[in-house]
C-alpha cells in the first residue's frame, strides 16, 4: 500500500554520502555506475551480487513543497492514483504481476520527492521497467476512482495524525517553524484542502512533475551496470520529456525573530514530553562544513546512550525515561535540529527543559571536547557502514542524494568533509543557530 514519509532523526543523506563514488570501487563496497539518458533520465546501478534481487526505484523530484497553495496533500494523493492504471494497463494489473512472482513494491512521498519502488529476481527487471515507465506518461484517472482514493487518503490521515496526539503537536509545530516555507504543510495534506482536491489536479501536477528530466532512475542487486543501461535506454529512453524546465522555486522563509512555543493536552496522553526545535540549513543548504558539524553536534548531545543527555538524564540522575537530540539535514531547502525528553516518575516537564537548555548552553560556552567529537565520528562510521549492507537502503540512498539534485562527487567528498570538523566548528554552529529566536518549544501534557 502507498505510504508517505517523512525522513528524520539520522539523516539518510549522512548514511548516503560515505559510499564509493562513481566507477570507483571501494574495498567494502560496491562499484556505483551514473549515466543520463538523451530525455534527461538519471540512471543509477548499483552491483549487489550476495543475492538474486534487484531493486527497481523511480523518484521523482516533487513533493509536499512543490504543491501550488491550497492544493496541500496532492503529491500524495497522486502517489495513490498512480497505481489506478494507464492507456495500457489496467488498475491493479502492475501490482498483481510483482506477487504474482513474489516480489514486492511500495512507494512514499515526503517534503521533495516522491519514489515508486520494486523488488524483484532479475529475470523481471525488464518487465517492472516496462510498467513503471508506462505510468510515468500514460496514467489515466477516473472521476469515481478520485473519490474513492480521496476517502482512502483521509482515513490515512485520520489514523496518522488525529488518532495520535503527538503527530497532532508535530504538526503543529512545523507550521509554527516555518511561518512561509511550505515545509511547514504536512506532507499529508490539510484535511479541508484535501477535500477539495480534484482530477485536474492531480493531472496538473502529474504533467507538470512527472517527467523523465525530473525524475531518477535506481537499480541495485545482482545485475551488470551494462544490463541496466541498456534496458534503461530501451524502455525508459522512448518516455518523451514533457516539461521543458523544471521549476522547484519556492516561497523563502523569513528570518526567525521571535521564539513560539506550544501546549497541547490530551486525555490519550499517559508520559507528558517535552521537545525543542531550531530551523537550520540543511546538506543543500548549508555554508561548507556547517551540516557536516550539525550531524556531529546531534550525535554529541544525543545520538545515542553514549551521548551527553542520554547519560545525564537517564543514566546518570536518571530523571528522564528518555532524552537526546537530532539533525534532520535532509532536505532541499531547510533543515530541523530539534531536542526531547520525557520525564520519569514525578520529575517536572520543567526540569528536563532545564536540563537540556544546561547542555545547549555549555556547548554554546564551552564546546565539545575532541574525545567526544572523535567518539561520536566514528560511530556515525561504523554505522553508515552497517546501514549499506542493505541493497534497499543503497538504492534508496542514491535515490535521495540525486532526487535533491546532489551529485556523485558529493558522496566520494562526505568522509573528507566529516573527517575535517572540528571542536570549533562544532561550537560555531551551536552559537549561529542555537539561538532561541530561532525555536518552536513543545509540550505535550496529559488532560488531566
Amino acid at each position: 500500500m502507498p505510504l508517505f514519509q517523512r525522513l528524520c532523526l539520522l539523516p539518510v543523506l549522512l548514511m548516503l554520502l560515505a559510499l564509493p563514488a562513481m566507477g570507483k570501487t571501494a574495498p567494502d563496497g560496491p562499484e556505483v555506475a551514473l549515466r543520463t539518458l538523451a530525455n534527461g533520465l538519471q540512471v543509477v546501478a548499483i552491483p549487489d551480487h550476495r543475492a538474486p534481487v534487484v531493486t527497481h526505484m523511480v523518484w521523482y523530484k516533487a513533493g509536499s513543497a512543490d504543491e501550488p497553495r491550497g492544493k496541500s496533500g496532492i503529491a500524495h494523493f497522486l502517489e495513490h492514483l498512480m497505481f489506478k492504471g494507464t492507456k495500457k494497463v489496467p488498475a491493479g494489473e502492475f501490482s498483481r504481476k510483482v506477487a504474482e512472482i513474489g516480489g514486492q513494491e511500495n512507494a512514499f512521498t515526503s517534503y521533495d520527492f516522491t519514489a515508486y519502488y520494486q523488488k524483484v529476481s532479475p529475470d523481471a527487471l525488464e518487465m517492472v521497467m516496462g510498467y513503471e515507465a508506462d505510468r510515468m506518461e500514460n496514467l489515466v484517472l477516473a472521476e469515481d476512482v478520485i473519490e474513492t482514493e480521496k476517502k482512502v487518503i483521509l482515513e490515512e490521515r485520520r489514523e496518522r495524525v488525529d488518532s495520535s496526539p503527538g503527530a497532532i503537536l508535530d504538526e503543529a509545530a512545523d507550521a509554527a517553524l516555518f511561518v512561509n516555507h511550505p515545509y511547514g504543510t504536512p506532507v499529508i495534506g490539510w484535511q479541508h484542502e484535501m477535500l477539495a482536491l480534484t482530477r485536474d489536479d492531480a493531472i496538473a501536477f502529474y504533467d507538470r512533475f512527472y517527467s523523465p528530466n525530473n525524475a531518477v532512475l535506481v537499480v541495485a542487486g545482482d545485475v551488470d551496470p551494462k544490463t541496466v543501461f541498456a534496458l534503461a535506454e530501451k524502455i525508459y529512453g522512448g518516455v518523451t520529456r514533457r516539461v521543458a524546465e523544471i521549476d522547484h522555486q519556492r516561497a523563502a522563509e523569513p528570518e526567525p525573530a521571535v521564539s513560539r512555543s506550544l501546549e497541547y493536552f490530551d486525555e490519550r496522553v499517559t508520559t507528558p514530553s517535552f521537545e525543542r526545535t531550531y530551523l537550520v540549513p540543511s546538506y543543500m543548504s548549508a555554508e561548507p562544513g556547517e551540516a557536516e558539524a550539525l550531524d556531529l553536534l546531534s550525535a554529541v548531545l544525543g545520538g545515542s546512550s553514549s551521548a551527553r543527555l542520554y547519560r545525564k538524564l537517564v543514566t546518570g540522575n536518571e530523571k528522564a525515561i528518555s532524552a537526546g537530540a537530532w539533525y534532520q539535514g535532509t532536505a532541499r531547502n531547510l533543515g530541523k535540529f530539534g531536542f526531547y525528553g520525557r520525564p520519569r516518575g514525578d520529575t517536572a516537564l520543567d526540569e528536563i527543559e532545564a536540563a537540556i537548555d544546561a547542555e545547549i548552553a555549555d556547548i554554546i560556552e564551552n564546546g565539545v571536547t575532541q574525545e567526544e567529537l572523535d567518539r561520536q565520528r566514528n560511530a556515525l562510521v561504523k554505522s553508515v557502514i552497517f546501514e549499506r549492507d542493505s541493497q534497499t537502503t543503497l538504492a534508496q540512498l542514491y535515490g535521495t542524494m540525486l532526487a535533491l539534485d546532489g551529485t556523485i562527487e558529493d558522496i566520494a567528498d562526505w568522509p573528507e568533509r566529516l573527517g575535517r570538523v572540528t571542536v570549533d566548528d562544532v561550537r560555531d554552529v551551536a552559537r549561529k543557530y542555537l539561538k532561541k529566536p530561532r525555536s518552536v518549544t513543545t509540550y505535550l501534557r496529559p488532560a488531566s
